[in-house]
């Protein structure tokens, strides 16, 4: 059935095989078939099976026997005897033949006529038949060449703008009707030799503008309502009514679609309208500014060409959003505010240099950030908003680090190399204290050779802070000495040899201002004597090299004329270990060889008469000379304290010495009292002559012979007063060692231990004992802690009141103090505070003594009963009384003191300081506890202060810190003998005051000496001891040595009552002069500058580096003070004025600037104006010293000292600028700072093109740093004074010069350039912000040309930012790059002007094209030698269904019929340049660069729209095809041969014969030839085409 059905089917139609229908016929009359298209045919070739076929496939077979061979082949094949080939004649019958039908072509071709353009004119109509006309232009059916004969006369201006809106006619053909209204108002211009073409497109400008601002100013906002005024306001808007609306929106739309042609076709100045937009986007509104930031969006790219116009509208958009930030409207501003950050985000992009502004970035910085910073997508379809958002960020980074840059903010700190070693250094050598452990302190490096430098350096700050007056202590060179024998037993194998070490102390000792001086002789013989005596320095050596090099006046016997230092240096050094040569050689180098007494004999000899005047024991004396005291001592041995050290090493090491162990050694026969007088007289004059190496082995030899527990003690004290030295020396463990031995052999003797114990663990510190002697006596303490108070659970309760305490005054036997002390002791020892009531019981006892007795000596000797009783309760005390007593005095003892009468102080003092001198209590324990808070009733006294009792405590409490501190030698009573042993232990326990933790509270507690001082409540008898106490106080060598040791602990002392605010600022002055007092041995006046007086240099020695800071910084602080009060302005401000002339005129290195201007950081503002104008005036001096004739060299040596004052003025400015403080900048100062760098500038622009080679360097850095002085002085805000403007205007025309100097030729440099034209931003960005014109000229101060004899070498990336600078926008696009040209006699092509845009002269053609030249456009053919040719162009297809695909356009059509084969296979084998490389060539917008719009020749895409080839009547206000015709890119062909769906290219050479036809092939047009002529668009996103408008 289905075969059937099948059978009666009709049979399927016969396939026929048609062309598609976009392809064209090969000829329009001939049916020749279509190209490239061969349909199968019955009985065909290909269809014929042979074997052949099958074997080979099919061939088609070639037009020629071979296709290399030429036509001349086959010519000469048909002409076989060769005769007419080879005739002369033929190839010039050939050539007349060829230019006889080009003759014939040119003369049969159309002659081109003169122009024959008219301008419509203008007619006067009536009002019906101009609206007639008006109505015809707005109807599109209504051709212009109708209309395009006349125009109507009458309206201007706005009203004609209204008008063309009002008859709503067509964006071009209202663009063509005002440009004949342009080109008639501009007919009769155009003679004049001044007419300007573009003037009225200026005018027109203006019109459009003033039009725009019109509709805009409907825009208003209601006026906020004044306050306390009841007046009802109504407000109506514009946009508020819905019909105002739409009809103020339909005119704003038109207007805005006319501006876009009118500005793309140069109708309206560019630079006026751009420059209106930047105008009015800061003047508008915010209801205005979503309008403007839409305009000012989309003409962004023009703004972006120039900075002058990108920096105004920056500063427009920051304000605006910073305004829409701040109102309340901001939740219905959000579109506004997304515009003005992309319009920002833009600028950052395209113009970065116009954020290179300081005063926008320090007034907007956050803004800014906060504007730049978009989200960041992490997802990939995003990547092109991360790469403009890092773009964005990088551009964002150099924006803020240029910026800083010239606000001189973020300075990266300095090291100070040199300086700050050296502070270092002499810090860590003053911190060197009784607690310090030698082996500790890294001083020299281990890895310093010896050839260094650095060791030299080192050296000398050791040895200079050895002996300087500058610092203090006898401690310091037996410091040195030990730091430079460890460093040089460390290294004596490696580095540092003995000779080596010998070279550089010569050298120093030879060299240094230091050694010279005659103050420091005894410090420098001193060093170098214990140099001598450790191995680190050779005599002899020395000695012999000053003889070497024949050094002159070393004799005594020489006149002092001719004398060498080294002759007092030969006199004074000691020789500790010497031989008899080496003494008869210095003898006879000094005194000459027949000397035979010498003026060292006289000396010694009347020294030791002296010595053995207050040493008769030790001599084999029988009796002690009466009452010994320091004084007296001083007084009796003046030979002796006054002798050179040789003469007294020699007689204290030779003979004093070995007579004292000989002392020692029978001091058992003696009684313990004379033996130790005798001590403690030897004692204290050797520290008189600084010999605390024989002190100590005197000492020691005393420690470990004697058999007196008394001189035991002394030997103690001895080791404890000198502790600082002990460590200097490093001899602790020697000096501990024999501690212990000494107590381990009286522990076995049953003596008293209880002080060796003390002392042990004071040396020792943690350090020298070992382990087996440290538990041993540490168990030894705790069992002695034990013994005297033991441990109970249930203490015996010690009565608040003891009457046999009282009853102890008139108890006159003398172990009565014991006996109490015993049996209070023994029956309360079990209780914890039994000592606390005892003292408390004493206290109220010494307060009936002045009732039971009147007698002024019966007094003091119950007072010394109770004295000694104190004593012996100390000693049943494991800690002593002290911390008893202090907790008391703390306590309920505060009051207490408050009540005693001056009869009670006088027995207080008397009990205090006998304990004291025992060593039962602390002298730091009077100070905290009796001392301190006495000073501070005093300065916090006010209404309430009660004379009586209050004046009393603080005069027997500044009184017994005079005799704790201060004095010499004090007594203790008049009825004690005043003995040189309580004198040496009074000046023992002091030491603990100076030493931490006790030093940091006398430091804080000397400002409260001051207040007191300047209390006018207290009587003036007190204020006048508080006075001189602080003067002792301040000049104390003790006082002073701990300073400079802890200059923290100073420094917030004196800080602290001026920071609480408690303190009237009357008091700063007296408090600052105080510190000064401390830290520079100034004498007290109420100039705060006295510390400079010894001179700058000294000032900033290292040793006083440190201290100079402290008081530096005070003084600053004072100043400012004082010049915010009007009564001690003037004098303050005289006094900053001494400080800065002494700190600025000295010649200072780079470092030592930085310290001074790190020390004046932080001062207030007054301060830091004054201190900023006076360095800005020493500027101007040194800039103005320019010596006759003027050099390079000269200039950079001015800069470099001016350099170091903008180094100071940098640093004390910046922590200002960060506060925003205004600073009050002298404006003649300025005037004058303007000039000079003026001047300079332009020596340096002069020199530039005078110097050679070697020298430009010079003048690029001299011309750095004036540029950096300019970028500092302008980074202040401050007022502008005409002639300080005038002089910036003249500079910037010169600093320009300079920027284009170092951006090509011999003197480029990148660094230069870059800084200089960052300078010149910030120059004219200060010149318009203090301008007096509210709407300036953007480009006022800008460059106006761009001139170098080296623009040849000038890198592109300098090019394109200098560009930005000039006025001169880009041309518009019909004219960029063209210019009139003529060929000149010889045929060359010879340029001129360039094209000047005419746009309101150049009117669209009207007529038809309907083949015949006319010549009657208002472009002429004459202007691009226009010729006709005879070509025939091809008429456009009118066949509406063929529709060739792009791609296929050229292979199908040759556009000009004329065109030969060659000219055809050159334009169609050309390959265009690979995409990456055309990338390159895109400039601002699509396909265009400076050049304008060119051709970009590449791939185009299938779908794009096909243009006619024939000529087309375009309006002139349309947009441009995509694609050009052929004629007009005939320079310019190229062409791509490719596979398509492949990315391969290669050269086209036409289609290859002889090739098979596989089935296989999978592309159908290997071999096909494209021309592409379109711009290709390399954007992600297919770019929008605007429609193609209609023509009429």
């Amino acid at each position: 059935m289905k075969q059937e059905k099948r059978g009666q089917e009709p049979p399927s139609p016969i396939y026929e095989s048609l062309p598609p229908p976009w392809l064209p016929k090969s000829h329009r009359t001939a049916d020749v078939g279509y190209p490239g298209f061969h349909p199968p045919r019955p009985g065909q070739d290909e269809d014929v099976l042979s074997d052949k076929h099958i074997k080979d496939g099919f061939l088609l077979p070639l037009p020629v026997p071979d296709e290399h061979q030429s036509a001349a082949v086959t010519f000469l094949q048909q002409d076989a005897k060769g005769g007419r080939m080879f005739d002369q004649n033929m190839l010039a019958d050939l050539e007349h033949l060829m230019n006889d039908i080009f003759t014939r072509k040119a003369d049969s071709a159309f002659t081109i006529q003169s122009s024959a353009f008219k301008i419509p004119s203008r007619v006067t109509m009536s009002d019906t038949k101009r609206q007639t006309w008006f109505d015809e232009l707005a109807n599109p059916d209504v051709p212009l060449s109708k209309l395009g004969k006349s125009v109507p006369h009458g309206a201007k201006g706005h009203d004609l703008l209204d008008l063309l809106h009002t008859n709503n006619v067509a964006i071009p053909r209202a663009v063509w009707f005002l440009r004949v209204f342009g080109a008639n108002e501009t007919a009769g211009l155009r003679n004049k030799p001044s007419y300007n073409p573009t003037q009225y497109s200026v005018d027109w400008a203006i019109v459009v503008t003033s039009y725009i601002k019109k509709q805009l100013a409907d825009i208003a906002l209601p006026s906020a309502p004044r306050p306390g005024m009841n007046i009802k306001q109504t407000f109506k808007g514009v946009l508020s009514d819905a019909e105002s609306r739409d009809r103020w929106v339909s005119r704003f739309t038109y207007c805005l679609k006319l501006l876009r042609p009118f500005y793309d076709e140069g109708l309206v100045d560019r630079r006026t309208f751009l420059t209106w937009i930047v105008i009015q986007m800061a003047a508008c509104n915010l209801a205005q500014a979503g309008f403007v930031a839409h305009l000012a969006d989309e003409y962004l790219d023009g703004v972006l060409e120039k900075r002058p116009l990108a920096k105004p509208l920056l500063d427009a958009c920051i304000a605006k959003l910073n305004e829409v930030r701040t109102t309340s409207a901001q939740g219905h501003l959000n579109k506004l505010e997304e515009i003005l950050k992309s319009l920002i985000q833009r600028i950052c992009v395209a113009l970065p240099d116009t954020f290179v502004s300081p005063r926008t970035w320090l007034a907007h910085s956050l803004l800014l950030c906060s504007a730049l910073a978009g989200p960041v997508d992490s997802g990939p379809s995003d990547c092109r908003r991360r790469d403009f958002q890092q773009l964005i960020s990088d551009n964002l980074r150099d924006i803020q680090r240029r910026n800083d840059a010239m606000l001189f903010r973020n300075l990266p700190p300095r090291k100070l190399e040199r300086l700050g070693s050296l502070v270092v250094d002499i810090q860590i050598l003053n911190s060197i204290c009784s607690s310090t452990d030698m082996s500790t302190i890294s001083f020299f490096s281990s890895q310093i050779p010896d050839s260094s430098s650095s060791f030299v350096d080192k050296l000398d700050t050791l040895l200079t802070w050895a002996v300087t007056s500058l610092q203090y202590g006898s401690h310091r060179p037996y410091a040195a000495v030990t730091l430079l024998r460890a460093y040089h037993e460390r290294n004596a194998r490696r580095e540092l040899s003995s000779a080596t070490l010998h070279d550089y102390l010569f050298d120093w000792l030879d060299s240094k201002p230091v050694v010279r001086e005659a103050g420091n002789l005894r410090a420098v013989a001193g060093l170098f004597g214990k140099l001598m005596k450790n191995g680190l320095f050779d005599y002899a050596a020395y000695v012999q090299r000053l003889v070497a090099r024949g050094e002159e006046g070393l004799s005594l016997s020489e006149p002092d004329e001719t004398a060498s230092f080294h002759r007092n240096l030969l006199r004074w050094i000691p020789l500790h270990n010497t031989t008899s040569s080496l003494s008869n050689q210095r003898k006879v180098m000094v005194y000459g060889a027949r000397a035979r007494q010498t003026p060292e004999d006289v000396c010694e000899r009347e020294m030791r008469r002296e010595i053995r005047a207050i040493l008769p024991l030790v001599f084999g004396g029988d009796t002690l000379p009466p009452s010994v005291s320091m004084t007296s001592l001083q007084t009796s041995c003046p030979t002796v304290l006054a002798a050179p050290c040789f003469e007294q090493v020699r007689t204290i090491k030779q003979w004093l010495l070995p007579n004292l162990h000989k002392f020692t050694s029978r001091s058992q026969s003696l009684d313990e009292i004379s033996t130790l007088k005798t001590y403690s007289t030897a004692v204290e004059l050797l520290s008189y002559t600084h010999s605390y190496g024989s002190l100590l082995e005197l000492s020691l030899s005393v420690l470990s012979q004697t058999t007196h527990a008394e001189l035991l003690t002394a030997v103690g004290e001895v080791f404890h007063r000198f502790a600082t030295i002990w460590t200097a020396m490093n001899v602790t463990g020697t000096i501990t060692s024999t501690l212990y031995s000494t107590y381990l052999l009286w522990r076995t003797q049953g003596g008293k231990t209880r002080s060796l114990l003390t002392l042990i663990i004071e040396m020792d510190n943690g350090r020298q004992l070992d382990a087996t002697a440290k538990t041993q006596v540490d168990n030894d303490i705790a069992a002695f802690t034990h013994a005297l108070a033991p441990k109970t659970e249930h203490p015996e309760a010690v009565p608040s009141v003891m009457p046999e305490i009282l009853l102890l005054a008139e108890d006159s036997k003398p172990d009565a103090p014991s006996i109490l002390a015993n049996s209070l002791w023994y029956r309360y020892r079990t209780s914890g505070d039994w000592a606390w009531k005892v003292w408390d019981n004493t206290v109220a006892s010494l307060r009936q003594v002045p009732i039971m007795s009147e007698d002024h000596e019966l007094r003091h000797t119950y007072a010394l009963r109770y004295g000694q009783f104190l004593l012996n309760v100390d000693h049943h005390l494991p800690g002593g009384i002290d911390n008893d007593v202090l907790q008391w005095f703390l306590g309920t003892g505060k009051s207490e003191v408050l009540g005693l009468t001056l009869e009670t102080w006088d027995v207080l003092r008397v009990v205090l300081l006998f304990l004291c001198v025992h060593g039962a209590l602390s002298t730091t324990t009077l100070l905290q506890g009796l001392v301190y808070p006495a000073w501070q009733l005093g300065a916090d006294a006010g209404p309430l202060y009660q004379p009586q009792n209050m004046e009393t405590f603080i005069q027997a409490a500044s009184e017994l810190f005079d005799a704790l501190v201060l004095q010499e030698e004090c007594s203790i009573s008049p009825i004690v003998p005043q003995e040189l042993l309580d004198a040496q232990r009074i000046r023992t326990w002091r030491q603990d005051a100076f030493r931490e933790p006790h030093f940091t509270l006398l430091a804080s507690n000397i400002p409260n000496l001051v207040l007191l001082e300047h209390n006018d409540v207290v009587s003036d008898g007190l204020r006048g001891t508080a006075r001189d106490l602080r003067l002792r106080t301040c000049e104390s060598r003790d006082i002073r040595q701990s300073c400079y040791r802890n200059l923290d602990a100073v420094r917030k002392g004196f800080e602290h009552p001026i920071q609480s605010g408690m303190v009237a600022e009357t008091l700063y002055e007296p408090l600052v002069n105080a510190l000064k007092m401390i830290l520079s041995e100034s004498n007290e006046d109420t100039d705060v500058n006295s510390f400079l007086s010894t001179g700058i240099s000294s000032v900033l020695s290292p040793c006083t580096l440190a201290a100079t800071a402290v008081q530096l910084q005070f003084g600053l602080r004072q100043l400012g003070r004082a010049l915010a009060c009007e009564s001690t302005k003037q004098g303050a401000s005289a006094s900053l004025d001494k400080m800065t002339s002494l700190i600025f005129h000295h010649s200072m290195a780079s470092e030592e600037a930085y310290f001074i201007a790190e020390m004046a950081r932080g001062v207030d503002g007054p301060v830091a104006i004054k201190f900023i104008n006076n360095g800005f005036r020493s500027i101007v001096d040194i800039l103005n010293r320019a010596p006759t004739p003027s050099t390079p060299e000269s200039l950079l040596a001015r800069v470099g000292r001016a350099g170091e004052v903008l180094r100071v003025l940098s640093h004390v400015s910046e922590p200002l600028r960060e506060e925003g403080t205004g600073l009050d900048l002298d404006v003649s100062t300025q005037e004058r700072l303007a000039k000079i760098i003026l001047e300079s500038f332009q020596f340096a622009n002069v020199m530039f093109s005078k110097t050679t080679d070697s020298s430009l360097r010079v003048i690029t850095e001299a011309v750095i740093f004036l540029a950096r002085l300019l970028q500092f002085d302008l980074g202040f805000p401050g007022i502008r004074t005409t002639h300080f403007r005038d002089t910036c205007e003249k500079m910037t025309p010169v600093l320009f010069d300079l920027v284009v100097i170092h951006a090509c030729g011999p003197a480029q440099d990148a660094v230069a350039f870059a800084l200089l034209l960052d300078t010149l931003y910030f120059l004219i960005d200060d010149l318009f912000l203090h301008s007096k014109t509210s709407s300036p000229d953007p480009f006022k101060y800008y460059p106006t040309k761009l001139q170098s004899p080296h623009l040849h070498s000038l890198p592109s990336s300098h090019r394109i930012r200098l560009l930005t600078l000039f006025p001169h926008l880009r041309p518009n696009a019909v004219v960029q790059d063209l210019a009139h040209a003529h060929r000149d006699s010889t045929g060359l092509l010879v340029y001129g002007a360039p094209v000047q845009n005419r746009p309101w002269e150049w009117i669209e053609n009207l007529d038809k094209d309907d083949g015949v030249i006319r010549n009657n456009a208002s472009l002429s053919l004459e202007l691009f030698g226009a010729k006709a040719t005879g070509d025939h162009l091809i008429g456009y297809v009118q066949d509406e269904e063929r529709c060739v695909p792009t791609r296929l356009e050229g292979v199908f059509e040759d556009k000009i019929t004329a065109e030969s084969v060659f000219h055809r296979d050159w334009r169609e084998t050309r390959l265009p340049a690979h995409s990456d490389v055309r990338a390159g060539e895109r400039g601002i917008g699509e396909g265009e660069d400076e050049l304008g719009t060119l051709p970009i020749f590449g791939l185009q895409k299938p779908g794009s729209r096909r243009v006619s080839p024939a000529s087309s009547v375009r309006s002139r206000g349309s947009v441009s095809s995509v694609r050009r015709s052929p004629g007009s890119l005939s320079g310019n062909r190229s062409a791509v041969s490719t596979r398509e769906g492949t990315g391969e290219s290669g050269i086209g050479s036409g289609p290859a014969t002889g090739r098979k036809r596989k089935a296989s092939a999978s592309v159908d047009d290997d071999d096909e030839v494209e021309i592409i002529e379109g711009p290709a668009s390399t954007n992600l996103k297919k770019p929008k085409m605007k429609p193609k408008p209609k023509t009429k």
